[in-house]
């Protein structure tokens, strides 16, 4: 019945809009639908839509929601640049709740983009999307925030939920998504959830409304309120909130499911609400680093092509890959974008201020560069080689004015190209008869680099536990901290500080330090072999170390050389590798070997919860999880998503000289995934320190 309602209102809509046409010049939009909950109408609801931008938010028309829940917007049409367009439906009665009357805690959201559908549904589902993907906009029912940030949230919101008919997503409903993350039993238990307050179970809406009150904040009087809380606090009363649902919907007696309109439904508690889907495509396989650029898209460096067998001791090199904000493959399907003397791109990837795309290669021991808007090569067959003197790349950067500076982790050496330019490229840290050539300039098996508010370059040293600093115009003059081992990532918050992802960590004991300093040491020698099998021994040394004594920190290190740590957090520290720093300045850490994503709190206490210092974890003591695999690359984009790169799958199989050929194409892992709405938007291409949007 109400998809014949649904029909007849199209049609009407349609003789309507002709109508219109016929009868003025004047632009005009029109959204109609329903409003409610649990697949039962809302009453009586107050639908309003609104324009929002980086102010406050515009009301653009309201209206009143039927007996059964239709109801039906005009107001003038807006520009596709003037904002994000979305609705909220307050109050009303919920035709589930055997009428007892107007709710004056329902606020059910759904938020549409620049342009409008014709027809959309308001109920659970479109707001938890909404409050998800626009948790940082979010202030109560009004939604504002930087132009950007809000397009990446309206355009994820159509991955979570269709909006027409108020059901699940396409995206979340995929082979990748549906059933190897908890993501949609996670939405549909929080929809769940707000159904029980909405339609006014007795005491749902005190209950859930106690179980989402922020950390020293206050109690949500609303649905809405209470879902971005959630979002926000993914952690926080996680399972208070999970034994909600046993509470509100127990299993009746002699059944073995709970009658509730949405299913799958968890059957554990979640350590946090977080929402996050995998994406894949576009040449994506066995990501090193990744980046994001000005309009939201996320760059991947690909060590291996998809498809190919490979190992790490024989590898069909990959290119690179662009994902849209909404994590639509851009690129090639298998061999994403190539050329330009990309062969197996490496940790090594960034985007300028001017938008191009640099990224470096470990077998193919080059530097290249694209053009961001066709994907296109802008070096040349062979790459930059430096006249043949590149060993195997790693960790790139470009400063604010235009320079260009890269690792060869092979040689530890530092590449510089001022301004790019390649044919004026100078090569440091070269160490003859055991001193320095560049004054102190000495790095081992450099990995990542950063650069400061100072214009100082900082240089992890993963062959060592240092961290290398020096100014960018006088590489002489370098110095050197103590880290943990194996330091990979490196980040500069907002203060100029410089917060170092140690994948070996700190160990606690003497015979474990002795057997990392013997592998270290032996990450010294000059491996023999093919570029493929010489990089296959210093992975090999690596992971044996982290599996035989998992581990893994953070350090910090203060402007004036002062290093503080190590910072842990729990069991979600194994195998540190990529950081990054948010809006708030908290600190990201993605976990190879522990599979996770952890959330430190940053220097700025003031923007965590209540009681945290410094390097304390956000993130539950397992960190966030949701179709993590072996992870690699981090990167955080103006809409607060946290992107993070799964690089290796069948590690094992990858490990031998002949694998199983079942699993012979499976080595590499060929997915991204992204965390909705959980770190404070920063601006984008990255290029020096955190800026915050």
């Amino acid at each position: 019945m109400k998809q014949y309602i649904k029909q007849t209102m199209t049609c009407a809509a349609l003789a309507i809009s002709t109508a219109l046409i016929s009868l003025s010049a004047a632009a005009s939009e029109r959204i109609e639908g329903w409003v409610e909950t649990g697949g039962a109408a809302i009453a009586g609801a107050d639908v309003s839509v609104w324009l929002a931008g980086p102010g406050a938010p515009q009301l653009l028309a309201k209206a009143k929601s039927d007996d059964d829940g239709s109801y039906d917007l005009s107001f003038a049409e807006v520009k596709d640049d003037s904002g994000v367009l979305y609705l909220i439906a307050e109050g009303g009665e919920a035709k589930q709740a055997a009428a007892k009357g107007p709710n004056p805690a329902i606020t059910l959201m759904a938020t549409l983009g620049p342009k409008p559908p014709e027809q959309v549904t308001i109920n659970e589902l479109t707001t938890l999307a909404s409050a998800w993907t626009a948790a940082q906009f979010l202030n109560g029912s009004a939604l504002s925030g930087n132009a950007l940030g809000l397009r990446i949230a309206a355009g994820n919101v159509l991955n979570l939920v269709n909006l027409e008919t108020g059901e699940l997503g396409a995206v979340i409903m995929d082979p990748l998504n549906s059933s190897q993350t908890t993501t949609l039993a996670k939405l549909n238990t929080l929809g769940i959830l707000l159904t029980a307050c909405v339609t006014a179970i007795p005491d749902a809406c005190n209950k859930l409304f106690e179980a989402a009150t922020p950390p020293g904040g206050a109690v949500p009087a609303n649905t809405l309120t209470a879902a971005q809380n959630i979002a926000r606090h993914p952690a926080h009363q996680a399972d208070k909130l999970f034994g909600l649902l046993d509470e509100f919907y127990p299993v009746p007696a002699g059944k073995r499911w709970r009658e509730v309109a949405l299913i799958p439904y968890l059957n554990f508690a979640p350590s946090a609400w977080t929402l996050s889907l995998v994406y894949s495509g576009g040449g994506y396989n066995g990501v090193g680093g990744i980046a994001i650029d000005a309009e939201g898209n996320m760059w991947s460096s690909n060590n291996f092509l998809a498809g190919g067998q490979t190992t790490i001791f024989s590898w069909v090199g990959g290119g690179i890959s662009k994902f849209a904000p909404n994590g639509k493959p851009l690129s090639p399907m298998i061999k994403g974008f190539r050329g330009g003397g990309v062969d197996a791109g490496g940790w090594g990837i960034t985007v300028a201020a001017d938008n191009k795309v640099w990224v470096t290669s470990i077998i193919g021991s080059t530097i290249s560069v694209f053009d961001d808007k066709t994907g296109q090569p802008l070096s040349p067959d062979t790459g930059y080689n430096l006249g043949g003197k590149l060993g195997q790349m790693q960790g790139i950067i470009t400063t604010p004015n235009g320079d260009v500076w890269t690792l060869d982790n092979e040689h530890s050496q530092i590449v510089y190209l001022p301004k790019g330019d390649a044919s004026k490229g100078r090569i440091y840290g070269q160490v003859v008869d055991g001193k320095p050539v560049d004054g102190t300039l000495q790095v081992k098996k450099p990995f990542g680099l950063a650069i400061d508010q100072q214009d100082r370059i900082w240089v992890s040293n993963s062959g060592s536990n240092t961290v290398t600093r020096f100014p960018a115009s006088d590489p002489s003059k370098a110095v050197a901290f103590e880290v943990g081992y194996s330091p990979h990532a490196i980040a500069i918050d907002s203060k100029g500080n410089a917060w170092v992802a140690n994948s070996i960590g700190h160990p606690g004991t003497m015979e474990k330090l002795a057997f990392v300093e013997e592998k270290i040491k032996a990450k010294f020698a000059s491996h023999e072999g093919s570029a493929e099998e010489r990089a296959a021994k210093e992975w090999i040394d690596l992971w044996e170390i982290s599996d035989k004594y998992p581990g893994g920190d953070v350090s910090m290190i203060r402007p004036d050389g002062t290093v503080l740590g190590p910072f842990k957090s729990g069991t979600s520290m194994n195998g540190a590798w990529g950081v990054a720093i948010d809006g708030n300045d908290n600190v990201w850490v993605s976990n190879s070997m522990s599979h996770t994503l952890t959330q430190l709190c940053g220097v700025r206490t003031d923007t965590c919860p209540p009681g945290l210092k410094t390097g304390e974890a956000i993130s539950p003591v397992g960190g966030y999880i949701g179709g993590l695999k072996t992870v690699t690359g981090l990167a955080l984009d103006a809409a607060g998503n946290a992107w993070v790169a799964n690089s290796w799958d069948q590690t094992r199989a990858g490990f031998k000289q002949v694998p199983d050929e079942a699993l012979s194409t499976r080595f590499a892992a060929n997915t991204t995934v992204v965390f909705f709405g959980l770190a404070k938007p920063v601006r984008t291409p990255l290029v020096g320190p955190v800026q915050g949007q």
